[in-house]
């Protein structure tokens, strides 16, 4: 058993530097490879992503209903093309199973890596929390649409936790454009390194 010194902090405690170093400073804006992801917006898919998501709007299977809204024709739901990226050709290895196979205790995120994946941010913080999603939409994907996505760093911001210790909140930004370049949506996913 030790005293301590009226004042003193443990180190639990004890706030320690900035977890916003130059190296993690210069991560933001760098951005991954364009990727496209496999197939194309197709009725199938649409009619899947729909019931699992459970939206019965017509807008997304009903040709005479759709023709008559101002889109003209059937649109999917906005977010669709972000479970898009994670489509697989058949012949090509599962990276979630693979992270399974070389981890049993993995929890299937990390660890995984995907095409045009951004680089790790350097930072010992390895607790990760979800922070919060947004979709910033622009425009609807129809049915044959090519869907290409890009992932970019957009933000990373230094706080404080109540245990005085500084933790990190990164945004990654990532951009969904049809195969004419169009700007589909762009979704936003923060954590918390702590």
């Amino acid at each position: 058993m030790f005293a301590r010194h009226p004042g003193e902090l443990d180190a639990m405690t004890q706030p320690s530097g900035s977890a916003l170093t130059p190296e993690v400073a210069a991560m933001i804006g760098v951005e991954g490879e364009v990727v496209e992801c496999w197939g194309v917006v197709d009725a199938e898919y649409l009619r899947r992503f729909t019931q699992a998501v459970m939206d019965p709007d017509p807008r997304y299977w009903d040709p005479d209903f759709a023709g008559s809204t101002r889109y003209g024709k059937i649109i999917t739901p906005p977010i669709m093309v972000s479970y898009m990226a994670g489509r697989l050709p058949p012949s090509e290895e599962d990276p979630i199973t693979r992270a399974f196979q070389e981890d049993p205790q993995s929890d299937g995120i990390g660890g995984v890596t995907h095409p045009g994946e951004l680089p790790r941010i350097p930072t010992d913080l390895m607790r990760i929390l979800n922070a919060g999603n947004e979709l910033e939409l622009y425009q609807y994907p129809s049915i044959g649409d090519k869907i290409s996505y890009r992932h970019r760093y957009s933000d990373i911001r230094e706080r404080q936790g109540r245990d005085g210790n500084p933790f990190l909140i990164v945004t990654r930004e990532t951009a969904f454009r049809n195969q004419d370049g169009a700007l589909l949506c762009i979704t936003r996913a923060s954590t918390i390194r702590r």
